[in-house]
């Protein structure tokens, strides 16, 4: 049973109030002892993301007076991968997919390489943060690493750091550890003022609050690390479209689609619940087919979330959510008896047409509204409000079926080479995150324009 308290806790935890008093304190303290802007940075030779991000910061160096420490890392903490392998294997097309999105550079292929000579490289990036010029020297490394340039990289690696690795083992671990130390467990990762930014997808929230500090050397509060998500759910309506272009999708819209957007979701991941809602609004938008997959949380599943990784998942949903103007931060855990009384009512939802409006309503309920779904006067709220009968309903929630179910949901969710939530499938296109819905969204559109129909657009 959740803690009836947990919800005001998680409220204050999370809120605006509370994040704007922590932010001006740390600044008030950043003035007085008369220190600079510092970001510390998080690089790892290995990882597609650090490789991205790396390519960024002397531009964002160029817009802001900020200065970096470069920690390089090279080891994952196992405890925060339950698949390391896909991870990583993700990982390489999600950095392609970002490079295009960004003008950036990834190789079509991941370079070859060992993790002796991983190791190599990573001692030589640890040499080069004592001394000055490390983003220029880390720069040429990564790409030659990155782009296979075998020749160039050796020229740049010193011998006597290439044949003494062990020396750097000490200093390798204290960066490690100072990356764990202070709550998080990723590569790619920039820590400002006591708040964490992964790689170009949390960039845009770190320009956000250089803006709102007033840093921005041009006197201009510009974000350009939106592109994620800048046009969602606006790519056939714009105002600017002809009116035989607006007729034209407007049928196309409404032909018969036979491709359903799936999501593997859990009730008790937050990142679900934004990916819910958002690809809710992306179905409804484009008239396609949503079809909810539910699997059982992690730790339902006997695996590992450490609480360091949960509580910075909390803080980054809170603001994700409010990026996009979703309700969040008043918190009902429905782990256990929460969760198994709603997955008891997936069939029951599903055959009254009403599961998707039934799942978002159970997610709003634990993620926004502090509404216990372990306790009959908290799920009646949950399950009437998505259009269903409570007294049908109850008659249902000692029933075990589902369990096969979600179960069958999990195997499926693996057998498309995804391990986590929320993920997304539309056609041949899988994806992980919620921040990824815009590559559905590019899939849709897409399959719109080759499938639009001839049409004349009807005389005025």
């Amino acid at each position: 049973m959740s803690n009836p308290l947990m919800p005001q806790i998680m409220r204050m935890i999370t809120s605006s109030r509370l994040q704007k008093i922590k932010r001006g304190l740390t600044e008030r303290m950043r003035a007085r002892k008369k220190q600079p802007h510092k970001v510390t940075v998080y690089l790892s030779i290995n990882d597609p993301y650090s490789f991205l991000l790396l390519q960024v910061l002397q531009q964002l160096e160029s817009r802001y007076p900020v200065i970096y420490d470069f920690r390089t890392v090279l080891n994952l903490q196992k405890e925060m991968f339950p698949a390391p392998g896909l991870w990583e294997k993700n990982a390489f097309r999600d950095g392609l997919y970002l490079a295009q999105l960004y003008n950036l550079q990834c190789p079509a292929n991941r370079p070859e390489s060992t993790p002796q000579r991983d190791a190599q490289i990573t001692a030589q990036l640890l040499h080069w943060e004592l001394q000055p010029g490390y983003l220029g020297n880390a720069l040429a490394l990564f790409r030659a690493y990155w782009q296979g340039e075998t020749a160039e990289l050796d020229d740049m690696i010193d011998d006597g750091i290439s044949g003494h690795v062990e020396c750097y083992q000490h200093h390798l671990e204290a960066n490690e550890s100072l990356l764990k130390t202070n709550g998080h467990y990723l590569s790619a990762m920039l820590h400002y003022g006591g708040e964490w930014y992964w790689g170009l997808d949390r960039l845009e929230h770190l320009e956000r609050r250089f803006n709102a500090m007033g840093l921005a050397k041009s006197g201009q509060s510009e974000v350009l690390f939106n592109r994620g998500y800048q046009q969602f759910c606006r790519h056939d309506n714009a105002e600017s479209l002809l009116p035989e272009a607006r007729y034209a999708n407007a049928v196309a819209r409404d032909r018969s689609n036979t491709k359903a957007i799936e999501i593997f979701w859990s009730l008790r991941s937050p990142y679900s619940y934004i990916g819910l809602v958002r690809a809710r609004q992306l179905a409804k938008h484009y008239q396609v087919p949503l079809i909810v997959k539910p699997v059982l949380p992690m730790v339902m599943r006997r695996m590992q979330v450490p609480r360091r990784k949960g509580f910075y998942i909390i803080l980054d949903a809170k603001r994700e959510a409010s990026k996009y103007g979703i309700e969040f931060g008043v918190v009902a855990d429905p782990l256990g008896k929460g969760v198994e009384r709603c997955y008891a009512l997936i069939e029951f939802a599903q055959s009254a047409g009403k599961a998707v409006e039934f799942f978002e309503s159970a997610a709003r309920g634990v993620w926004a509204e502090g509404i216990r779904s372990d306790t009959d006067e908290g799920l009646k709220v949950l399950v009437e409000r998505a259009g269903l009968d409570w007294e049908q309903a109850r008659a249902l929630l000692q029933n075990d079926s589902w369990r096969e179910r979600v179960q069958l949901n999990l195997t499926e969710m693996y057998g498309h080479d995804l391990w986590g939530v929320p993920s997304f499938i539309y056609g041949d296109l899988k994806v992980f995150g919620q921040d990824r819905l815009d590559c559905v969204e590019r899939a849709i559109v897409d399959e719109l324009k080759s499938n639009e129909p001839k049409v004349t657009a009807p005389s005025s």
